[in-house]
């Protein structure tokens, strides 16, 4: 797997682009077949549930619905992207890298690909629970926690 390398131009670009056309915004049709988690910030208008469907230990299907700032629309879309088809370890292996990448510390470039415009995100500590909202409402589902509707 390629190790990706952004410019700064590009990280906008990719944050732009999921923010302006996300992907994986919607309410899924069987709803009440994946587990769900309610995000909000009390210091953004990010407010959102994030649907998993998980069979045999693979995540299916990820969307996401509600509103959010461009930082945490876009990293929300991206992880949901990159979610669909991940074991859960290999998911929850994932979310580590994300939240080291964001806190500053060592991480694993080679599994993030788009993820990595997110980068300088932990410079910017007003951004940091914006960019992080969704990766961590993941882990908990993949652990296990409970539905919160």
């Amino acid at each position: 797997m390629p190790i990706y390398e952004f410019s700064p131009e590009m990280m906008r670009e990719i944050i732009l682009d999921h923010y302006s056309h996300p992907q994986r915004k919607g309410v899924p049709e069987a709803k009440e077949n994946y587990q769900i988690i309610h995000a909000d910030s009390t210091n953004c208008i990010d407010d959102f549930d994030l649907f998993l469907l998980i069979k045999e230990g693979v995540v299916e299907d990820a969307m996401w619905e509600g509103v959010a700032c461009a930082i945490s629309t876009s990293s929300t879309d991206i992880l949901c992207e990159k979610l669909i088809g991940m074991k859960k370890e290999d998911a929850l292996y994932l979310i580590e890298q994300y939240l080291a990448m964001i806190a500053e510390k060592p991480y694993n470039k080679e599994v993030l690909e788009e993820a990595l415009a997110f980068m300088n995100t932990g410079k910017q500590a007003a951004r940091i629970h914006c960019a992080t909202m969704a990766w961590v409402a993941a882990k908990e589902l993949l652990e296990g926690k409970k539905n919160n509707e």
